[in-house]
């Protein structure tokens, strides 16, 4: 048996004003063909998985291409076409093959291409034939084509928000793919179009049961996977929305059936999924009045994700923590290249007057003046994902002079995770009384135990939050809430 394995991801906002061009990927990540180390990347755990499958059955693995590149704004189409040429090259070379494994994300957006995945499942799918079994994990965050359906036999995506379970669901995906190459099963996928966005955290209700739900109907009566598509907000694409879908054995009626029945579930409870949210100022006023505590406040800058595609330098909730008169602060991360290589030229213990932040664009904010100190710097930053390693590229840290407001610069943009962004820099975050962290709910799993408590604060711009007024060009079937679509006649 000969399987075939590689990994081509990202995540595209296509409002962003970072572009994605070849040195986002191998800046970020980049692994040729049986290059990739033992721990893996968000999207490429497939490739690590069918490894070491390999190795204990006694199967032959054909390790392609993976990368990944940060979330960030269109790709350029000659850097698409060249990572995906190269992968199909790879696959030829590999002929014949009895399956192909990827890892991918699912949002991806070229120049030229709404539907990169699609266009390479489809060409893949011309290369091995309609008898090879064609499989890939993808992010719940994407988009889910019928071309990427039609060319494939298995998907599935993770089922966490945050997405703690990569590497378990990436285990799913290359178990159906080995058992349906032996023959064991007849994989058949059938998907629902919920006609809907929004955002589903599986760290609360009522997401948290449904996800349980999926899980155990998995393995059962046919039934070989489930997963849940929340689709992505910031992708100006045909098919941006939420949807089911359901991978069957040989029953794409009784799929079809349980796709429809569980994204009906979703459909009733749409605008009651996501996190609470307030302001900025009213969430630092509710931490004012709590007082004193043993543990820090979790505060997420949620729509200055850079795991939206982002840019990640919005000084707007920095600003007022700092105008409140919070002395005792950590924060994860400003993204500000530039800033991080003054302060490792300046070098550790210098104190300089820097200038950091607001520098992407209208909606990054006003830049931060102000008089510093160089606590740290390193010209390899990471942090923890997992069972992953996120790079920070060359990264400071700074303290504003007065203060023990602790500021993470970093040069690879990427949200935060892990407690450990904080401590692989020599910030001691339990000493804080809050922690500003630029995330959605990717670090929720990691701070929520060192948390006196997890609050999101909101500030407007950074991200095309609200479908109702997103200017999308390309969407053109009606998705709730832009549309009523779910009003009685």
């Amino acid at each position: 048996m000969r399987i075939f394995t590689a990994s081509l991801a990202t995540e595209t906002n296509t409002f962003s004003p970072v572009p994605t061009d070849m040195a986002s990927f191998k800046g970020t990540f980049y692994a040729g063909p049986g290059e990739h180390p033992p721990t893996p990347t968000l999207c490429s755990s497939p490739v690590v998985i069918l490894r070491e499958r390999g190795k204990a059955e006694g199967f032959t693995v054909i390790e392609g291409t993976s990368t990944w590149a940060e979330p960030g704004g269109l790709i350029r189409k000659d850097v698409f076409e060249a990572l995906r040429d190269e992968i199909l090259g790879q696959l030829k070379q590999a002929m014949p093959v009895d399956g192909v494994v990827l890892g991918l994300h699912g949002a991806m957006v070229a120049n030229g291409y709404d539907d990169p995945e699609g266009d390479l499942l489809t060409r893949v799918r011309e290369i091995v034939g309609p008898d090879v079994i064609i499989a890939a994990e993808l992010d719940p965050h994407s988009h889910l084509t019928p071309k990427r359906v039609a060319a494939s036999n298995i998907l599935a995506s993770f089922l966490e928000f945050p997405h703690t379970d990569f590497y378990e669901r990436g285990q799913h995906v290359v178990d159906l793919a080995l058992r349906a190459v032996r023959g064991e099963i007849r994989p058949v996928i059938s998907t629902f179009d919920c006609q809907m966005i929004g955002v589903y955290p599986t760290s609360q209700e009522p997401t948290r049961s449904f996800v349980d739900k999926m899980t155990g109907l998995q393995g059962k009566d046919g039934i070989l996977s489930v997963s849940f598509i929340h689709g992505f907000m910031a992708g100006d694409v045909p098919e941006m929305g939420s949807r089911m879908m359901v991978v069957s054995d040989g029953a794409p009626e009784k799929g079809a059936a349980l796709a429809e029945a569980l994204g009906r579930e979703m459909q009733a409870v749409r605008g009651k999924t996501a996190m609470p949210m307030k302001e900025v100022d009213e969430t630092l006023r509710y931490i004012r009045d709590a007082g004193a505590g043993d543990k820090p406040f979790v505060v997420a800058d949620i729509w200055d994700n850079p795991g939206g595609g982002v840019a990640g330098d919005n000084t707007v909730a920095l600003r007022a923590i700092i105008a409140a008169g919070f002395k005792k602060v950590g924060v994860a991360t400003i993204w500000d290249p530039q800033a991080a290589a003054f302060c490792l030229a300046a070098g550790e213990g210098a104190v300089i007057d820097l200038r950091f932040g607001g520098k992407a664009g209208n909606v990054s904010g006003d830049p931060i003046d102000a008089r510093v100190e160089v606590l740290r710097t390193t010209e390899a930053g990471w942090q923890s994902f997992g069972k992953s390693q996120v790079p920070l590229g060359v990264a400071a840290v700074v303290r504003i002079v007065g203060t023990e407001i602790d500021i993470i610069l970093n040069t690879n943009r990427t949200q935060t995770f892990e407690p450990d962004i904080f401590t692989n820099l020599g910030i001691a975050h339990s000493d804080k009384e809050l922690l500003l962290v630029k995330s959605t709910n990717h670090f929720y799993a990691g701070f929520k135990p060192v948390a006196r408590e997890v609050l999101y604060a909101r500030v407007s711009g950074p991200y095309p939050d609200d479908p109702r007024v997103t200017n999308y060009r390309k969407l053109t079937r009606p998705v709730w809430p832009r549309v009523d679509v779910f009003a009685k006649a």
